[in-house]
This record gives C-alpha cells, structure tokens and sequence, in this order.
C-alpha cells in the first residue's frame, strides 16, 4: 500500500510522468531534481503557495556560483592602494553581478528588466520525509531580486527566451584585408588585455552618422578564440592616434576600469607624489609656439558650455563659476625640443577629463595642438604650411597613393600640408601585468599585489606626425 501511495505521489510530483516514477522507485534514494523546467508562467502557477517554483519547463541554468572566481574591482582598487588581496576580500557577490558576469553577451538594460519583471530564479532545496520514511529533497526555483547576495553554489535560472535574443553589439563585417590590417596594428596581447596603436580618423565609439567604430570592428578582428568580446576601458578621441587598451574578460575589463578610475581619484587626493603610479600614459603632441617653462603640472578645471543655442558644446576652463558643474584635471607636461615656432611637448594626464590635453594645451599654455581647429582656431588662422623641397614633396606623392582599409589615410596631414591633422598621440602606456596578477590571485589565496611586474607599451607616430618630425629637423 505504501508503495502504490509513493508511486502516486511521484507521478503527480515527477515532470517525467511513469518513466520518471518507476527511476524513482529504482532509486528512492535519489534527489527528485529534475533538468526539465517550467516557463516562467507555468512556474508562477506550480509554486503559488509553496515558497517557490518547482523546477520545470525552460529555463537557462546558469553556473553555480563560486567564490574562486576573482572580483575585478575589488582587485584594481586594492592593487591601487599597494596592498596584497584575498579572493574571498571581493565585495559581496548580487544576482545581478552574476548573471551579467555569467551572460556578457546580454545588455545590462535586459538584465536589469528581466529583475524588475521577477523573471529571474534561484534554486531553492526543500527537505522533508516520504510516507516510507526516506530522506527526500524537492528543489524549488524561488524568485530573487537583484541586490540580493548569493552564496557559494547557488544557481540562478533566467528564461530560455533569452538566449534568443542578439548579442548587444552586432558583429561588424570585415573582409581579409580589414582584418589583417586591424591585427597588424596590434601591440600586445594576453588573457586578459589586448593593445592596439588605434590610427588617427576612426572613431573608438559609434554614434550618430559614425557608420564603424573600433569597438565594433575589435569584435570581428581581434576576438581571436576567446568567447567574449574585447570591451573598451578608456577612450581616445577620433583624431588621436596611439595606444588603446580592451580587456578581453568582463574581469579584466573591470580591473581597468578600476585602474582608471583610482588613477584620477588618487591624482585628485594628492597621492600621485606618495606613490608609485601604476597606470601611467604618455602623449606627444606638437604644439603652435611654445610654453613659458620648459616642463610643469597644469591644474586647472573643466567644464561644458553649449554654443550656437544649444547646437553644439565644448570644453574649456572654468575658474570659479557658480552656475557651470566643473570637473577638476591635472596634466604633466615636459618641452622635448622646440624649432621654428613649434614645439613637441610630452603630456602625462594624471586625470582622465574629456579633451584635457587639447584644452591645456590651448587655454592654459597658450600653446594649441596642430591641427585642433576646434580649441585652437586662432592660431590655425595665420597658419602657413611648411614648404618642403622637391625631393620630399616627390615622396609625398608617392604616399598619396596608397590606400588603406575604412577609409583611413594617415600619410597626409603633416605641416607640409594646407591643412594639418592633429597632432596628438598616446605613444606610451605603463601598466600592471593584469593577466599574471589574474593568474596568480587563482594560484594562492594571498597574492602580493605590490611585487606585480609592470607592462611597458610604447606605439610609433603615425606616418603623417613622424613627417612633421623629420620637417622640423
């Protein structure tokens, strides 16, 4: 009679009907799990009442979490500090943080709707004695939020739909010529970053009327065989050329972030001088004339302000205004040589402030970027362009007829044109070894940050600024 009782329970509890029954009576050991289940409707209607869903239907079963697993955050802000770092020191691990670091192909936006919508499930194990005494276990999916922690072996369920649904950024077509250009202008790569002397005339970020940008075409070319796509950490303007960083892991991509972000708050704070910087970048920009002192630290704070009604904006300095939000930044700048009326300064940002170089440059040295019409349209207006001699402007034709994937041209746009370019170029970049500190903070549980060997990357000038180099000369 218990017998034909438990055969009854199990067919009205077991998704799988008599098979999963008479499996069951094999084993009435066994856990009543079952990997069939329900959508999210069938699931509210299964569980009202009982705490929870039962774990039926189409869902998406996400890895359980594990505390290995190192928080990229936590680690650039601890690394930033000059301290050593625990595994288990990462900040305390939410549903949301999971399944974004678990699903980086979904938008966050998604994510954070699929939350709001009480889409999203964690698994729930309910324990309880059978009518014959044994030890059962039911597992149930209950709804969780997004604050929510987890702990160590959770599992979080998200509808199947979603794995319908496109990645959140589109691959970007590109032939072999593009492709093999785009890996050619690579600098550097590991499991963790991943380099590229970015050429002057491609944008970093779509936008409007931007048909490519970089970080659409890195998808296709520069993935590799990694499973997830290389993410931008820092940008560069359109018109700049030289190093640009992409991390290749949401862990590494937010390591840097956090590397930038401590950069800018430690310059803030004062503690550039008290210690060592570990993210430093160094830019080469040709200026129009040429600064009172030979080396100094601007600081002086930006802000945005709208012109042609609205139209258009852009930055500049603002001393002491009480309508106009300003940000405060801080730039190094050092004299390398100075002839005929130009002069090539190294820059150092020690804050990472929209267009800080080229507003530094033009509002606080006096001195505007060659080729930045927009900070420095005044100086542009007397400009005269170099005159070359026969045998130089006969190379220059030559040049002129290359042509390069997307449209780039970087041979024109030197001095000795009528028009220059900008002048500006991130050629060196000083940063920790974030695939070996990744590597090691897995290996042992109290890894010394401080003791974290340091990449160098130094980018050439693109062919256009180098030019200009050789003219002044």
């Amino acid at each position: 009679m218990a017998d034909r009782r438990l055969v009854r329970r199990l067919l009205f509890r077991t998704p799988g009907g008599a098979a999963a029954a008479l499996s069951a009576l094999v084993a009435p050991q066994s856990r009543s799990h079952s990997t069939r289940a329900a959508s999210p409707a069938e699931g509210e209607r299964g569980g009202a009442g009982r705490g929870g869903d039962r774990v039926r239907g189409d869902w998406l079963t996400l890895p359980p979490f594990d505390r290995a697993v190192v928080d990229g955050a936590a680690l650039g802000r601890e690394l930033s500090r000059g301290g050593s770092a625990e595994p288990g020191e990462a900040a305390t691990m939410t549903a949301l943080k999971w399944v974004l670091r678990c699903c980086p192909e979904l938008p966050q936006s998604l994510v954070q709707k699929l939350f709001r919508l009480r889409q999203v499930r964690r698994e729930f194990l309910e324990g309880g004695l059978s009518d014959v005494g044994t030890q059962m276990v039911d597992c149930r999916l209950k709804r969780v939020a997004a604050k929510d922690s987890i702990n160590l072996g959770d599992r979080i369920y998200l509808p199947i739909s979603v794995k319908e649904l496109p990645s959140k950024k589109q691959e970007c077509r590109c032939n072999s010529e593009e492709v093999n250009f785009v890996r050619g202008i690579v600098l550097h790569k590991d499991d963790a970053i991943i380099a590229v002397n970015k050429p002057p005339g491609m944008p970093v970020q779509g936008g409007v009327g931007i048909s490519r940008s970089f970080d659409e075409v890195a998808i296709t070319c520069l993935k590799y065989d990694h499973q997830e796509n290389p993410r931008l950490v820092h940008r560069l303007d359109k018109d700049c050329s030289g190093i640009l960083v992409m991390g290749r892991t949401k862990t590494s991509a937010t390591f840097l972030h956090s590397l930038f972000r401590e950069k800018t708050v430690g310059a803030l704070n004062n503690d550039s001088a008290s210690r060592k910087r570990l993210l430093q970048r160094k830019y080469w920009a040709l200026v129009i004339g040429s600064p009172r002192r030979s080396k100094g630290v601007i600081s002086a704070p930006l802000g945005k302000v709208l012109m042609d009604n609205g139209k258009s904006d852009r930055i500049t300095i603002i001393n002491g205004s009480q309508t106009i939000p300003s940000y405060h930044a801080i730039t190094e700048y050092e004299v390398i040589e100075s002839r005929h009326g130009y002069t090539w300064l190294q820059l150092s940002p020690l804050t990472g402030r929209k267009h800080q170089l080229r507003v530094h440059c033009a509002e606080a040295l006096g001195t505007p970027i060659v080729g930045d019409y927009k900070y420095g349209w005044q100086a542009h207006r007397n400009f005269k362009n170099w005159q070359v001699s026969n045998s130089e402007e006969s190379f220059s034709r030559k040049l002129k007829g290359r042509a390069l994937p997307f449209g780039l041209d970087l041979d024109n746009g030197s001095i000795s044109d009528e028009q220059p370019r900008l002048h500006l170029h991130s050629n060196q970049v000083l940063l920790p070894n974030i695939a070996l500190a990744l590597q090691n903070m897995q290996l042992s549980s109290g890894y010394d940050l401080s003791e974290l060997e340091t990449l160098e990357l130094v980018a050439p000038l693109p062919p256009y600024m180098q030019k200009s180099l050789d003219f002044l000369k």
